[in-house]
């Protein structure tokens, strides 16, 4: 099928390592040549730490989930005959605990906001189907344990 990749690059510095209170800031580079800040989660390990200003990997895994289904949605929408002008998701994941006890993503609720133009546009149902067939085809939502939800 694919492989993807990213690398990434986490350097100490001059920090102490052995006490815990080094930087969990790093650098997450993919293959077109551009790199984002990532770190740990500011809700995980406090600032100064952490950086507020980087991507998560439990942002990244929201976002990627959410870009999934939006990618299969407007793909979807396009051979319905349907045109959208936008499409905004502000998803929101829910870190918890899962059925062995352990920290994990258990939901994931997804709030799109689709502005449809054109002479034809979908009903509720068939909104609704799109959204289905959407998370249906989403090989992240496929690989995903826990429960998403669409609206909310």
């Amino acid at each position: 099928m694919g492989s993807y990749t990213a690398t990434l690059t986490w350097k100490r510095g001059e920090q102490p390592f052995a006490d815990g209170k080094y930087s969990r800031g790093h650098e997450i580079a993919f293959d077109g040549g551009f790199s984002i800040a990532g770190s740990s989660s500011p809700h995980v390990v406090r600032p100064p730490l952490s950086r507020e200003d980087a991507a998560d990997p439990e942002e990244l895994f929201v976002a990627a989930l959410s870009s999934c289904h939006m990618l299969f949605f407007l793909d979807f929408a396009r051979r319905g005959g349907f045109v959208i002008d936008s499409y905004i998701d502000a998803p929101e994941g829910i870190l918890g605990k899962n059925a062995d006890g352990k920290m994990a993503m258990t939901k994931i609720t997804l709030k799109p906001r689709v502005e449809w133009t054109g002479d034809t546009r979908p009903s509720a149902d068939e909104i609704a189907d799109l959204n289905h067939k959407a998370h249906e085809a989403c090989f992240i939502a496929n690989s995903f344990r826990g429960e998403v939800v669409i609206g909310g």
